[in-house]
């Protein structure tokens, strides 16, 4: 089982935690973190785009000429598509883009993901996050002692005030609850602290979907 260290918020080392393998130490497999990623992307798109065919444009409805005897193609609408300021054919629609990733698949990816990350030395667990104001300067100070400047997930088990009005206003800072944490949040962020009940639930979770052999990709 990996052994991480649990730090306090000066970065200090406060314990050790043990790890499930298969969730912290599994093989990271790129083609399920791929659809993982692609799977949420399409979930966030308003698909909200329009376009108004020729029963929708603005125009007249009356036959511009008669049918036959001017010498010009017969032409129905000015509405037309074929004409300028005319209904647009096969355009795009309101849609909903999403769609369902079989549930094993979306933990497989979590499990890569977080593994991927313990690896690279961008996850790190920290005892918890007991502040004691919700000042953003005095949180900032916390994240710096972590090198976390920039793309930082902060991974609790239940919501925390303190936490979330320190952290809002810091860019690149997200906060979510242990059962929200997507691969997509992961993949993203380039610093990952999970409080130590955090990294527990996710362990434990986690294990129990897990497959008996890591070979297996999943």
């Amino acid at each position: 089982m990996p052994k991480v260290d649990v730090l306090d918020l000066n970065n200090l080392k406060v314990g050790e935690l043990e790890l499930a393998e298969s969730v912290f130490g599994a093989e990271v497999n790129e083609d399920l973190l791929y659809e993982s990623v692609r799977h949420y992307l399409a979930g966030t798109r308003a698909g909200t785009h329009k376009v108004k065919t020729r029963h929708e444009v603005a125009g007249s409805g009356k036959k511009l000429w008669k049918q036959k005897g001017t010498g010009r193609a017969r032409m129905g609408s000015v509405r037309s598509p074929i004409w300028r300021h005319g209904g647009t054919v096969h355009g795009p629609v309101p849609r909903d883009y999403s769609y369902k990733l079989p549930r094993k698949m979306q933990l497989g990816a979590l499990r890569s993901a977080l593994s991927a990350k313990l690896k690279d030395g961008d996850l790190k667990i920290v005892s918890a996050f007991q502040l004691t104001d919700h000042k953003t300067k005095s949180f900032t100070q916390t994240l710096k002692k972590f090198d976390a400047t920039r793309k930082v997930l902060l991974v609790e088990t239940a919501e925390n005030r303190n936490l979330e009005l320190s952290a809002r206003n810091i860019e690149g800072v997200v906060v979510v609850l242990s059962h929200e944490v997507h691969p997509y949040h992961l993949l993203g962020s380039t610093r990952i602290l999970l409080t130590q009940a955090a990294a527990t639930k996710l362990s434990e979770t986690l294990a129990k979907s897990a497959p008996r052999h890591a070979a297996e990709g999943l």
